[in-house]
């Protein structure tokens, strides 16, 4: 009997789980998984776990000041990344609040927050990555953090001058987004792309190829999928992330998976197709960004995106504070 398509992904690509439902990651038995904010809202608003939304409000009742709503949300998504942590083998990535993407001081701050309410509750800093946006400030907060044996999760990013700032940083590891790249080319009259031509998946594959090209550490796990066949044309990538419908698909397809990305068949450096290493600092790694017009809208919208859904679940969060304090 065949594999399925997942069963084969798995043997080359490590398979991580890109949702907060915690019934669902256990049912697809993922080696990693991430949560945002948007994963986190829908997650509080299902009644499954109406006990651990519970159990934070009750704990929220009793903390003083106008920072009880907060403190609340940040003890959600340590709660539910401990429930996480109790299935997957493997890490749990947290994210930092979306609105302090460009403040480097308090991204500090909270990350170094969120580690601490992980250790209070028995989870060791090597089962968490700290997920922030691939802005400059939280690159430069990544590299402080890194080097306090804090690993991190560099979300947001669409570009190469972002994975080599990352790179420089001793990020961990890396989230390039596959899906919305494609999404920002077909609103300009792009396409139609095959697989190999989806431009989410080309800018991963070079990515991908300077890294291995130069040796660097820093985990590739390309994410944000609209369909099987970008997972599939970047099989053999160091990670891919995963919603759990997609997982499901490729649980159900069958066919042979043929790998797509390997250390060995990337560009060497010194040969004709091989990588030039980049040095970036601030100010030109803000111009490379300002000459990419799909990077800077898509990682704009990506941080109005997660800010809105984190501000929906204060407002969730505030009412049902409001409520148990009116009982």
């Amino acid at each position: 009997m065949t594999a399925s398509k997942l069963d084969q992904l798995r043997a080359m690509t490590t398979v991580v789980a890109d949702t907060g439902d915690i019934e669902a990651v256990r049912r697809l038995k993922p080696v990693d998984c991430t949560t945002n904010p948007t994963l986190l809202l829908k997650a509080v608003e299902t009644p499954a776990y109406a006990g651990l939304v519970e159990e934070a409000i009750a704990w929220g009742k009793r903390q003083d000041g106008a920072g009880a709503v907060e403190a609340v949300c940040d003890r959600l998504a340590v709660t539910f990344g401990t429930e996480l942590t109790k299935i997957v083998p493997g890490r749990v990535s947290t994210e930092v609040d979306a609105d302090l993407s460009f403040d480097t001081e308090a991204t500090l701050a909270k990350a170094r927050a969120i580690i601490a309410a992980y250790e209070e509750r028995g989870v060791g800093r090597e089962r968490i990555l700290i997920k922030i946006a691939s802005t400059w400030e939280g690159i430069q907060a990544a590299r402080v953090l890194q080097a306090e044996g804090i690993d991190c999760n560099l979300t947001l990013l669409f570009a190469l001058p972002q994975a080599v700032a990352a790179a420089d940083a001793k990020a961990f590891l890396i989230s390039p987004f596959v899906g919305r790249i494609l999404d920002w080319h077909v609103k300009a009259g792009g396409g139609p792309y095959t697989a190999e031509t989806d431009p989410g998946v080309v800018s991963v594959k070079s990515i991908y190829a300077y890294y291995k090209a130069f040796g660097i550490k820093t985990v590739v796990m390309g994410a944000s999928f609209r369909n099987i066949g970008e997972i599939e044309a970047l099989a053999g990538c160091d990670r891919l992330t995963i919603g759990p419908g997609l997982l499901d698909e490729l649980a159900g397809a069958t066919g042979n998976l043929p790998r797509r990305l390997s250390p060995a068949a990337s560009p060497q450096v010194g040969s004709p197709e091989g990588a030039k290493k980049i040095t970036l600092d601030e100010k030109s790694f803000r111009f490379a960004m300002n000459e990419d017009a799909m990077a800077t809208e898509k990682l704009a919208e990506g941080i109005r995106g997660f800010v809105k859904d984190l501000r929906s679940l204060r407002k969730l969060v505030a009412a049902k504070l409001d409520e148990a304090k009116a009982a």
